[in-house]
């Protein structure tokens, strides 16, 4: 399988035969042609062993490079929440409060400004996608299909179904959350009573990458991507589709091959919105009628984000590229993390910041991607995106360490 023209991949993979049919078994391919990513819950839950470990002919890991820091990360505070668990869970930030979940169904709230747990309750469930909030209420979703709302003192509101393992939960936007599914669905509840007002389905390819993508929301529409590099805007009160577009074409002679899926979050703005696939393209789109304004042949399965005039991504191989956002041409790459399984970058002030395998938080000049500052946070992989709060950020390690840190 190639990636940006290598032999790269490992992919968590489960057989579909379309939407409408659940997906009865997940295979982890160990895909011994190159390189060993993991994508979502398909990590290594041994951190002795990188999931390279022992592979002939697999690339290794960059090696840290040494740099003169000119800022520095500042560690807040930091508390344990709990393993995680397979799969990637996100955390939820409130006005003054933190959400977030054990793959083993614990959920619970902490102090924004403190990180000291207010509550924690057993939901009962395996927690395989959430966590997300609004209009006061904390969503969570299991592998068997069930979402949770509970209020924020922690007492369950209501309990719905949807068609298979959930995958993600969406922010509450005009009165719905939605659900992804891990077949393919997107499910639009009601935010006060969970019943279902309206259903996303498409056909998927005989092969998908389990992922834990969610929806980007602007102005009453939803923007997801798909498996075969779809992506579609969605009325969001009534699950009308507005526009569907062609983010890359599968490519190659076996199922393997063919994965082009968009695995991450889109990223949005009041014009475009733009995507990024696995094995595929990142490309932007108006965000009116869905036509395509630029298209570049890079591959990520972590994603990307904007941030005014440029669109910041960590492609497959693991570099760090800022793009234009106007016509997809590269301001600067970072390609010194090469085969670290480096996070989807967010801004802090002057500074992105990625992650990687090894629990390292990286911090990269905004203005040519040099690396500025480096912490290395107990608590193993970082996998999740860290997440932009109080002048600062947000980091959960795969172990359950959970950091407010600064970069000055």
């Amino acid at each position: 399988m190639k990636v940006d023209g290598k032999m790269n991949s490992c992919v968590c993979c489960t057989p579909s035969t379309g939407a409408g049919l659940k997906v009865h078994n997940k295979l982890l391919l160990g895909l011994l042609l190159g390189t060993l990513f993991a994508l979502g819950g398909c990590a290594s839950t041994d951190e002795s062993k990188p999931d390279w470990a022992g592979v002939k002919g697999s690339a290794e890991p960059a090696k840290l490079v040494n740099f003169k820091q000119t800022a520095r990360f500042e560690v807040r505070w930091h508390s344990d929440i709990g393993d995680q668990g397979p799969d990637l869970l996100q955390t939820a930030l409130t006005k003054d409060a933190i959400y977030s979940a054990t793959g083993k169904g614990r959920l619970m709230r902490l102090d924004r400004a403190t990180g000291k747990q207010v509550w924690s309750i057993d939901t009962g469930i395996v927690v395989s996608g959430g966590v997300s909030s609004g209009d006061g209420m904390v969503f969570v979703g299991g592998n068997k299909g069930d979402v949770l709302a509970y209020g924020e003192d922690g007492k369950l509101k209501w309990k719905s179904l949807v068609s298979s393992e959930v995958l993600s939960v969406s922010q509450v936007a005009d009165g719905m959350v939605m659900v992804r599914s891990g077949d393919g669905r997107i499910a639009g509840l009601n935010a006060a009573d969970g019943k279902r007002v309206w259903m996303y389905e498409r056909s998927t390819p005989a092969l998908v990458v389990r992922s834990h993508a969610g929806v980007a929301i602007q102005r009453g529409v939803a923007f997801a991507g798909f498996a075969a590099g779809k992506l579609a805007a969605i009325r969001i009160k009534d699950g009308e589709v507005l526009w569907e577009a062609q983010v890359s074409q599968p490519r190659g002679n076996t199922e393997l091959e063919r994965i082009s899926d968009i695995t991450s979050d889109p990223v949005v703005d009041d014009e475009q919105v733009c995507a990024v696939s696995f094995q595929g393209h990142v490309a932007c789109f108006d965000t009116a009628q869905g036509n395509q304004l630029w298209s570049r042949d890079i591959s990520s399965y972590t994603g990307l984000m904007v941030l005014r005039k440029y669109i910041y991504l960590s492609d497959a191989s693991g570099s760090v590229i800022a793009l234009d956002k106007t016509n997809g041409s590269t301001a600067w790459k970072n390609g010194d993390m090469l085969f670290r399984r480096v996070t989807a970058p967010n801004a802090s002030g002057k500074f992105v910041v990625v992650g990687d395998f090894e629990g390292y938080l990286h911090g990269l000049n905004l203005d040519d991607g040099s690396f500025a500052a480096r912490i290395k946070l107990d608590g193993g992989a970082i996998v999740a995106t860290p997440i932009e709060m109080d002048d600062g950020l947000l980091v959960r390690t795969r172990g359950g360490e959970l950091y407010s840190l600064s970069i000055k």
